[in-house]
């Protein structure tokens, strides 16, 4: 699970209930005709404007969010430097049994092809298209998300409205005007709240995975592409590095040095 995200939201909201809490009553923000008119204009909102075929993968696009990204930086290079190895070894065919093992079917698609002998220029192409409505599709989830992000504070506005409405009604009873207003507010506090601390946020968490996953895929590109070339696997470990930042690189250096004296230290104790 992605620690950052459920801390965010529990923390988020329960500094709102605390401060509510704190300020005044907390029953006194709840009213369920608000919740209605924010909640529903969204999802009648989101209906109109996206094919419902869009729709019903939101809870799959909210697992991405919900979840840690399946894998790193420094698992995918060295999956591809053991590929390197063993095709300089016995050569590209001996790729082929290796490539059904790969839990990646961006990586194991490309390893394939390089199998069947497709020419360089004609893999690139192949897998960057693949990676472009890759990104495609990402952006759609994206775009859902930061479109009910725009609508939850105007739908929050109109609930306003027309709670105004309702208290104008009542402007020759001067008790009844107080707490009209404080209604006609909490539609606003409801539109703005879930958006800008759900919506929005999820969307911004997309986009961060998106560029994640993309940034992981032209590592395979490369690292396929010197594979087919016949590139010497410590070349290739020091090109696919400088794709990652610094920090991404000391991190893979670490976990080499971590994995060398446990070897170190299991060969010790087997003599």
């Amino acid at each position: 699970m992605d620690l950052g995200t459920i801390i965010g939201i529990i923390s988020g909201a329960a500094i709102f209930v605390w401060a509510i809490y704190m300020g005044g009553s907390i029953n006194a923000f709840i009213h369920l005709p608000s919740a209605l008119i924010v909640l529903g204009g969204v999802l009648a909102a989101t209906l109109i404007n996206y094919p419902i075929s869009k729709l019903t993968s939101v809870m799959n696009i909210l697992k991405i969010v919900f979840t840690e990204k399946p894998m790193e930086a420094g698992d995918i290079i060295r999956a591809i430097i053991d590929l390197a190895e063993t095709a300089r070894r016995e050569g590209l065919l001996a790729l082929e049994d290796a490539a059904y093992q790969l839990k990646d079917d961006f990586l194991q698609k490309g390893i394939l092809l390089i199998v069947d002998g497709t020419d360089p220029d004609l893999v690139r192409n192949i897998m960057e298209t693949e990676l472009a409505f890759l990104e495609e599709r990402h952006s759609e989830g994206q775009n859902i998300f930061q479109t009910m992000g725009q609508l939850a504070p105007a739908f929050g506005l109109i609930g306003t409205i027309i709670g105004l409405i309702n208290m104008l009604k009542n402007l020759d009873n001067p008790e009844l005007i107080g707490p009209g207003m404080a209604v006609a507010l909490i539609t606003t506090f409801y539109g703005s709240l879930i958006a800008n601390l759900f919506f929005i946020p999820i969307s911004g968490k997309l986009k961060v995975r998106s560029r994640e996953e993309i940034l992981l895929k032209e590592v395979m590109i490369e690292g396929m592409l010197s594979i087919q070339a016949g590139e010497n696997p410590r070349i290739i470990e020091e090109k696919l590095k400088a794709f990652l930042s610094p920090a991404m690189r000391d991190d893979i250096k670490r976990e080499k040095n971590t994995e060398s004296g446990e070897e170190f230290v299991w060969q010790q104790t087997a003599r």
